[in-house]
C-alpha cells in the first residue's frame, strides 16, 4: 500500500493565531498527500508567561475556529491532519493534538507527560494512548513532544496496533529528534515528528 505523508515545519508567530492559520492554509493549498502532521501548539506558539495568554488562544472541541477550519481543509482535500493545540474543556486547558479525517471524524489526544513550565498552564492528559483510523483506515497513534522521553508512550501505541505514530513537537533538546528514531526501531513502527522552527521571546 502506498501512503503519502507530509510534515509541515514553520515558525508560528506567538499568540497570532489567525495569522498562523493563514500561513498553514497557504502551505496546505494544493498539497497531494494522505496524512499531514503539524507541530505542537501549531497555531499559537509555545512559550507562555501568563495563564491569560493560554486562555486567549485555547479552543474547545468541536467549536473552535482553528479546529473547524482545519477540519474543513481535511474534508475538502481528502487527507488527514494531525496538529497540536491548546484545548479548553470547561475551566481546564490541555496541551492536545487532534486527528482530523476527510470523512469529518476526529479524535483528540491530551498530552500525558507535561514538560517543565507546561505544568503551570496545562492539566495532565486523561485520554491515554489510543489508536484511531485515519484516511485509508491506517491506524494512527498520537503522542506530543516530551512524551518521547517515556518509552511506554510509543510502546503502548505500538502494542495497540498503531501503524504510524504522529508526534507534534516543540523539541528544545538536541537529542530529542534522535530519540524518536530509537522509538521507531524499538517498536518497529513508523513515527512522524513535526517540530516548529525559529525562536520565541521569553
Amino acid at each position: 500500500m502506498r501512503y503519502r505523508v507530509s510534515v509541515l515545519q514553520y515558525e508560528p508567530k506567538f499568540l497570532k493565531q489567525d495569522e498562523n492559520l493563514e500561513t498553514v492554509q497557504k502551505m496546505l493549498a494544493g498539497l497531494q498527500t494522505d496524512l499531514v502532521v503539524l507541530p505542537e501548539l501549531a497555531l499559537s506558539g509555545y512559550v507562555f508567561v501568563e495563564m491569560d495568554e493560554v486562555m486567549q488562544i485555547a479552543e474547545s472541541v468541536p467549536d473552535g475556529k482553528c479546529f473547524n477550519t482545519l477540519r474543513q481543509i481535511a474534508i475538502d482535500n481528502d487527507f488527514s491532519i494531525v496538529y497540536g493545540f491548546a484545548e479548553r474543556a470547561g475551566d481546564l486547558v490541555y496541551n492536545s493534538s487532534a486527528l482530523l479525517n476527510p470523512d469529518g471524524s476526529y479524535h483528540v489526544y491530551r498530552k500525558t507527560h507535561l514538560y517543565y513550565r507546561e505544568k503551570l498552564f496545562f492539566e495532565p492528559g486523561d485520554t491515554g494512548f489510543a489508536v484511531h483510523p485515519a484516511k485509508g483506515d491506517v491506524k494512527i497513534g498520537m503522542m506530543i513532544c516530551f512524551d518521547w522521553q517515556f518509552p511506554e508512550s510509543a510502546r503502548t501505541l505500538a502494542m495497540r496496533g498503531a501503524q504510524i505514530i504522529c508526534h507534534p513537537s516543540n523539541l528544545v533538546l538536541p537529542w530529542c529528534q534522535q530519540a524518536m528514531i530509537t522509538r521507531s526501531l524499538e517498536n518497529r513502527v513508523f513515527t512522524i515528528t513535526s517540530n516548529r522552527i525559529g525562536t520565541e521571546i521569553n
